[in-house]
């Protein structure tokens, strides 16, 4: 009998933890694939794909409904709509899932301090994602590019100032 019922106050104490931990993060109830938020000794690899030149690990991967979904957490962002660039963080975490797994994720949601926003990973969202990616490696393999030097504090901590030829100051 005293085993019956400590048993199940340890099951009453589990619950209770995922319930304060869904609600602290706003996840919604589904199996935790991956985390990539607490302190691990031996981080699990984050994904990967080769064609776009593109890694990332979200900060959590969940399984619902056979679907693996990308979270990413800005526990201090508290806005009353997304950031653009966190969208495209969280669309580029739906690409590595899809090139992962060979199943694109339906959405993948984005959770600020106060609010979770959901993203449909549309074919629209792919399309954006990919150009924005291009983009970044037209940019990253041009020779010549020109650079801001408007901000003197931003020209300073540039790791290039030492090679730059128009370094500010």
């Amino acid at each position: 009998m005293n085993l019956a019922l400590g048993l199940i106050a340890l099951a009453l104490l589990l619950l209770t933890g995922a319930v304060l931990l869904r609600r602290r993060t706003g996840l919604p109830w589904a199996r935790v694939r991956s985390e990539d938020v607490r302190d691990h000794h031996a981080p699990e690899r984050p994904l990967y794909a080769r064609r776009y030149g593109l890694t990332g690990r979200p900060d959590y991967l969940l399984e619902r409904h056979g679907h693996l979904i990308p979270v990413e957490v800005k526990p201090s962002r508290s806005a009353p709509k997304p950031y653009p660039s966190d969208l495209m963080q969280l669309a580029a975490y739906c690409l590595l899932v899809e090139e992962t797994s060979g199943q694109a994720p339906p959405y993948g949601l984005l959770r600020y301090a106060d609010t979770t926003f959901r993203l449909a990973y549309t074919p629209a969202v792919r399309a954006e994602l990919l150009a924005t990616i291009e983009a970044m490696h037209e940019i990253l393999d041009a020779e010549d590019v020109a650079r801001s030097h408007e901000q003197a504090a931003r020209c300073r901590g540039c790791s290039l100032r030492g090679e730059c030829d128009d370094a500010l100051e």
